[in-house]
């Protein structure tokens, strides 16, 4: 079967194409049009679909939107409620739900030839706990589901065995991780339903002092479910302004609320298991976009193995609606070996958009030996490898490098990109190297926890380690990514270090990099000292001294 994924009404809008049970391109709104998670998720912005991403994924696949046997839309308006009866103060939710029933014929639309009866609607939570529990590598997990909100509901629970889902537990609004974490957001002076990873940052700055009182309002029912609403904020700190510095109380805040989570979270992970039984735990909602929790969660709950998809958030519902449906069919769904399922080019495609920019450049004989020597004389690297990443990670193709080893390069990063001085910028390293230098659940080639960074590598890494002594890392599997694999071992035959630096390659308020044009942009508009592209180095120094070498 040949399943188109869509990911529409609230924010991250996104789609996915799954071939015959196997993943064959996924990507997100954001990274076609330039907005910044595609939209703000407004009930006015419910009918804007994912149609450059959608179109993208066909053409990938060399199909036209009449070849399609499904499409997957990753919500079912026949299971919402209205907003009152949720306890929701929502007032144009109703418009929301018109669009979402709507959806076959704006689809229909959007892909000219599609039948708009081959559109069925997916539960939200089922699309998430599909994306988790049919794409881990580690079939009949238990999964959990925690995010914002869906229908009706914010919270599932359940276990899949054989391809099937059964759903033991679900949490019903207004009661929501997902929506108090985004109160605190906005709290905090951040923009919610966009910065919650953010707060997470600058919890580590503070202390849980207000914990007993965040517990009151906080708690699991021993039932699978929990309850989590109507905080009082304001009692507590006062709001922060955008823009004003944060202080003592704010981080104090984070902080509380981070711990009163991770509690709830083990509660609820323990909870499943004395349901299931299963070794393993898949996982996706928002909610485990928290790799501080997630790393708790590993830690303390009784699973063996915890595994989150890249693309937790919204946009992997789209994956997960079309796997599915696919697995209502009868085919089973290939395990998800990678994030790389978004656009890539060729070499000569990538040859062509230099050449048309008019920028110097040259071909090295290996790009790996080109950038582990500019990283080893600090400069920064803009790095711009195969296809790109699918979820809200940089994970070696779309990429910021630098040198780990001086502490000064975690403020210039910063300072690049236009980001908060709190922020951390993580470490990818060789994952046969991993156990050495960082203590957590390995392989981590999602950057989905964190990790103590041991106490010798602390003084040796100190621009990857955050204020808490951790890092939220990146392993690299040499099979997987080989090119990866041969830059950081280029970098430690020239540093001892087997460590890079690696954050997104964008600059605040802005998507992750993802074609050619964006990246001769940042490249452009940052002060980055060399941009690899492909087999291709651009150097800024002849970029802008007229393709000379400056004196």
């Amino acid at each position: 079967m040949r399943i188109l994924g869509i990911n529409a009404l609230f924010h991250d809008p996104a789609a996915a194409l799954v071939v015959d049970g196997r993943i064959v391109a996924a990507a997100e709104e954001e990274r076609f049009s330039r907005r910044k998670h595609g939209k703000r998720p407004v009930p006015f912005a419910a009918w804007e679909l994912p149609g450059l991403s959608a179109h993208w994924c066909l053409e990938h696949a060399g199909l036209r939107p009449g070849d399609l046997d499904a499409v997957a839309y990753s919500y079912d308006p026949a299971l919402a409620r209205a907003p009152e009866s949720m306890g929701l103060h929502d007032p144009w939710d109703a418009i929301r739900q018109t669009y979402a029933r709507e959806a076959p014929g704006f689809l229909a639309e959007a892909l000219p030839g599609l039948d708009p009866e081959r559109v069925r609607f997916v539960p939200h939570h089922v699309a998430h706990a599909a994306s988790a529990g049919l794409a881990t590598p580690y079939p009949d997990s238990a999964v959990l589901v925690l995010d914002g909100r869906g229908e009706c509901a914010s919270h599932l629970a359940g276990r899949y065995a054989g391809g099937t889902l059964d759903v033991l537990a679900a949490q019903q609004l207004p009661h929501s991780l997902g929506l108090v974490y985004e109160e605190l957001t906005e709290h905090l002076g951040f923009l919610r339903s966009s910065d919650e990873y953010k707060v997470m940052a600058l919890a580590a700055y503070g202390k849980p002092r207000f914990l007993p009182v965040l517990r009151e309002h906080l708690y699991a029912t021993g039932d699978g479910g929990f309850r989590a609403h109507a905080v009082p904020w304001a009692a507590l700190t006062e709001p922060r302004v955008p823009g004003q510095e944060w202080t003592q109380d704010h981080a104090d805040l984070a902080a509380s609320t981070q711990a009163c989570l991770e509690e709830l979270l083990l509660d609820l992970t323990r909870w499943l298991f004395s349901r299931t039984r299963a070794e393993s735990l898949a996982m996706a909602g928002g909610v485990a976009l928290n790799c501080v929790a997630n790393s708790r969660i590993a830690a303390q709950s009784p699973f063996h193995r915890v595994w989150v998809q890249p693309a937790a958030g919204d946009a992997g519902t789209a994956l997960g609606g079309a796997l599915h449906l696919a697995a209502e069919g009868g085919e089973a769904a290939e395990p998800m070996t990678g994030a790389d399922l978004g656009r890539g080019w060729s070499d000569e495609e990538l040859r062509g958009w230099l050449e048309r920019a008019r920028v110097p450049y040259e071909r090295p004989p290996d790009i790996a030996e080109t950038v582990a020597e500019e990283l080893a004389r600090d400069g920064i690297v803009a790095w711009f490898q195969g296809r790109g990443e699918y979820g809200p990670r940089a994970l070696g193709h779309r990429s910021l490098m630098a040198h780990p080893g001086r502490a000064e390069n975690l403020e210039r990063l910063n300072h690049v990109k236009g980001r908060e001085e709190f922020r951390p910028v993580a470490p990818m390293v060789l994952a046969d190297r991993a156990a050495e230098i960082f203590e957590g659940p390995l392989p981590s080639p999602y950057m989905l926890f964190v990790h103590g960074v041991v106490r010798p590598w602390r003084d040796r890494i100190p621009a990857v380690v955050h204020v808490d002594g951790t890092a939220r890392i990146q392993t690299v599997d040499p099979g997987r990514e080989p090119l990866l694999a041969r830059t950081l071992a280029a970098f430690e035959r020239r540093t001892g270090l087997p460590v890079v630096v690696n954050t997104s390659l964008n600059t605040a308020g802005r998507p992750m990099v993802d074609d050619p044009r964006d990246a001769l942009e940042c490249f452009g508009s940052a002060p980055v000292d060399l941009l690899a592209i492909g087999p291709y180095a651009v150097r800024r120094g002849r970029a802008y001294a007229g393709g000379k070498e400056p004196a």
